[in-house]
């Protein structure tokens, strides 16, 4: 292990990273970039200290790396476009759905100057943000009211909360699930301020075990407030299992004077264009349940998330009956978790497209509805142009590979795609994905057949609903190419 003594020695002096030519055309004041120096310099120093640095060379390059770095932030936004080629059209670490560029104008507009937030044009009274979304959400889902919130998480939190503070849950075991970015429903419950009560077993849950958690909690002086019911959003239960019917549920808790909660998680607003894979014995789940057919079904409240199926900005959507949604928005917690009005202009503009019949147009959902006959076409148009646009030795093929809607959909709803894969001699397929990830815009793929694979459904999400589809194409098959050839 090298010396770190030896190597704190070769760490630069602050003042030569104040002076340092990276600044070059970012008028900062000298208090800035003196911070940002200190702060490099703590950084390299803490590499050396942990061995990870092995000479004076390897000092000097991670000093040019960390205050780049630094310049970038400052140069721009590190929150960049970029091209998804994966073949999940849903993709969380990819800000899941583009938004329709009627959602996007709306949300330049409204907030590009003052606005009608909380503010009644009617009386000139203070008004509520609530306003803006819930007749639309009122109407496409035939609930009482609705609310809009920052996410999904945050929507679950509040409507457990506000229906059950203080008080029991029930949970059926084969829904306690855990999904992207620890989002646990157990931890969910107790932030919420309440007692979790576990129904059923991990595959299997009956009516009759909710019937006697109901019971043995009103034995113990503890009755139930609420009973949750939890989307499988990452994986499937298969197999020897079963799930009470909700409708069934729904009358047991009503009955015992308790709420239900139901978490959608996507929450598709009408039927899906794709179907469950086959389960090994040639059977088929259920398609995805729909939030009318949950509000129909007696749920008190219905939470989803407006980037998924909806096709809308990131927000939590919350419909259910008068009395559930009112405690949810007179709630402390609400004014925490409120959406702003950037978000509130999208998701209307978002609503306005599924209430004029046109949820086919918004990006994702486009891609959903494309046969994979034209996706074949698409493909192979693609490839010729790829192959035209990227120098010998590249090779570009087309192979059949399906993907995936993701974003917390059913898990099993795949959709038949094509890839276009890609080689160079001198790069391996893990390698070529690395490099394309830092070209610019970033290019998101995978690795099919161990060869870099770009997917034709998510690469072009969005295209249809550019002014002009064909220049949409051409400008990213551009920018593609760009990124490979800068890669390699």
């Amino acid at each position: 292990m090298p010396d770190p003594n030896a190597l704190f020695r070769h760490l630069p002096a602050v003042s030569s990273l104040v002076d340092s030519d990276s600044w070059a055309g970012l008028a900062l004041p000298i208090e800035l970039r003196a911070m940002i120096s200190r702060e490099v310099v703590a950084e390299v120093r803490a590499a050396i200290a942990q061995g990870a640095l092995g000479d004076a060379d390897a000092v000097a390059a991670a000093t040019v790396r960390a205050l780049a770095a630094r310049v970038r932030t400052l140069r721009g936004p590190s929150l960049r476009p970029l091209l998804n080629g994966s073949g999940v059209l849903l993709h969380t670490n990819a800000g899941r759905a583009p938004l329709h560029a009627q959602a996007q104008a709306a949300a330049v507009a409204a907030t590009s100057g003052y606005n009608s937030l909380e503010l009644d044009p009617a009386t000139g009274k203070r008004g509520s943000r609530h306003a803006h979304c819930r007749p639309l959400l009122r109407w496409l889902t035939g609930a009482q009211d609705a609310i809009v919130v920052n996410n999904g998480a945050a929507a679950v939190l509040l409507a457990v909360g506000a229906i059950a503070r203080g008080r029991t849950v029930l949970v059926a075991r084969s829904q306690l699930v855990e999904i992207g970015g620890g989002f646990r429903v157990p931890d969910v419950i107790a932030t919420a301020g309440c007692r979790l009560v576990e129904v059923g077993t991990t595959n299997r849950v009956h009516l009759a075990d909710y019937v006697k958690a109901i019971d043995v909690c009103a034995a113990a002086g503890e009755p139930v407030a609420a009973v949750l019911q939890v989307h499988r959003s990452n994986f499937a239960l298969v197999g020897f299992a079963t799930d009470p019917n909700l409708a069934e549920v729904a009358e047991l808790a009503h009955a015992a004077g308790a709420q239900v909660v139901v978490d959608l998680g996507s929450g598709a607003l009408g039927p899906l264009p794709v179907s469950p894979a086959a389960l090994p014995d040639g059977s088929r789940p259920p398609a995805e349940t729909t939030v009318q057919a949950t509000v129909a079904a007696g749920a008190d409240v219905v939470t989803w998330s407006g980037d998924q199926l909806l096709g809308g900005p990131q927000a939590g959507l919350c419909v259910g009956t008068a009395e559930a949604i009112g405690a949810m928005a007179r709630d402390p917690l609400a004014r925490a978790v409120r959406a702003g009005g950037l978000v509130l202009a999208a998701l209307e503009a978002t609503l306005r497209l599924h209430a004029h019949g046109r949820a086919t147009e918004l990006p994702a959902l486009q891609q959903l509805h494309i046969g994979e006959a034209e996706v074949a076409v698409r493909a192979d148009r693609w490839a010729a142009e790829l192959r035209a646009h990227l120098p010998s030795p590249w090779q570009v093929q087309v192979l059949s590979a399906p993907a995936q809607v993701g974003g917390g959909t059913h898990p099993l709803l795949v959709l038949p795609s094509r890839v276009l894969t890609l080689a160079h001699p001198d790069w391996s397929a893990a390698q070529l994905t690395e490099r394309a990830l830092r070209a610019d815009p970033p290019l998101l793929g995978r690795v099919v057949d161990d060869r870099f694979a770009l997917d034709v459904r998510s690469l072009s999400a969005g295209m249809a609903t550019a002014p002009d589809a064909t220049v949409a194409q051409a400008m990213t098959l551009a920018l593609v190419a760009r990124a490979l050839a800068g890669a390699a």
